[in-house]
């Protein structure tokens, strides 16, 4: 990626801020960036990012393809831009209570992000575009670990923590979904389809644990699993880890915790 690229891209993720120009120089364009991009995050949600293409947004919009990259330098830059333009879509909730209840809304927030936009978790995020509204929910989750009596790098690690098992339940979530979705059948269908093979397969006591066990989680979900409740479930015990950092801090900030 070529500097210019990196400064035009950074200018358009602080347009708001900056008053960057639409675009590049030439004839009067037909559309805004800001309709490129909300293009960019219908193809998205319609197809995921691996049939996401310049073309299909080109399309969107009525335009040829050329003309898109004088809105955009190209289509990791126009994701980088989608993604930002989503995490600000829904205002951030109130991060109030016990540091327990302030974490547990921030979780749910990305939660609720990922499932109304899947490709999110398509994006690769090594390096991502830092944005106004993605520097904005930084500063928000922050807010949520502030003055508990961790150090700025936990608070760092804790914020990381959590965005990254949020996003891998909400991972197994969208699937579980798409599986259903896609084969046409549910959970409970699919295991009734299953089941005569299985249990000629599995002759009794072979599998002693895993079929006790099974068997448990199987009449409680009437399904493969439950995501939404794995998520809850992992979550809480996460939430214990960070509590446990800071119950014997004399750092901790009381009636924080």
């Amino acid at each position: 990626m070529e500097k210019a690229d990196l400064d035009r891209t950074m200018n358009l993720l602080w347009r708001r801020t900056l008053g960057t120009p639409q675009g590049s120089r030439g004839p009067r364009q037909r559309v805004s960036v800001d309709e490129v991009i909300r293009a960019g995050i219908a193809v998205a949600d319609a197809e995921g990012l691996p049939a996401f293409s310049m073309r299909k947004v080109a399309d969107r919009l009525g335009l040829k393809l050329m003309s898109i990259y004088t809105y955009v330098p190209g289509r990791s830059e126009l994701i980088g831009l989608m993604v930002d333009e989503v995490v600000g879509e829904v205002p951030h909730p109130a991060l109030t209570g016990s540091l327990r209840e302030r974490l547990t809304v921030a979780a749910g927030h990305l939660w609720d992000e990922f499932h109304r936009h899947p490709w999110l978790l398509q994006v690769e995020a090594s390096r991502p575009w830092i944005g106004p509204n993605g520097s904005a929910r930084y500063e928000w989750q922050l807010s949520a670990v502030e003055a508990v009596g961790l150090t700025d790098l936990e608070m760092d690690q804790v914020t990381t923590v959590i965005n990254d098992f949020t996003a891998g339940a909400a991972r197994s979530s969208i699937l579980a979904r798409r599986a259903a979705e896609e084969s046409g059948i549910s959970d409970a269908e699919w295991w009734e389809a299953t089941a005569p093979v299985l249990e000629r397969v599995m002759t009794p006591g072979a599998y002693p644990l895993s079929g006790r066990v099974g068997t448990a989680a199987g009449q409680e979900y009437n399904a493969v699993g439950d995501p939404a409740r794995s998520f809850r479930f992992g979550l809480e015990r996460l939430l214990d880890g960070v509590e446990a950092l800071l119950r014997d801090r004399p750092s901790a900030a009381e009636g924080h915790v």
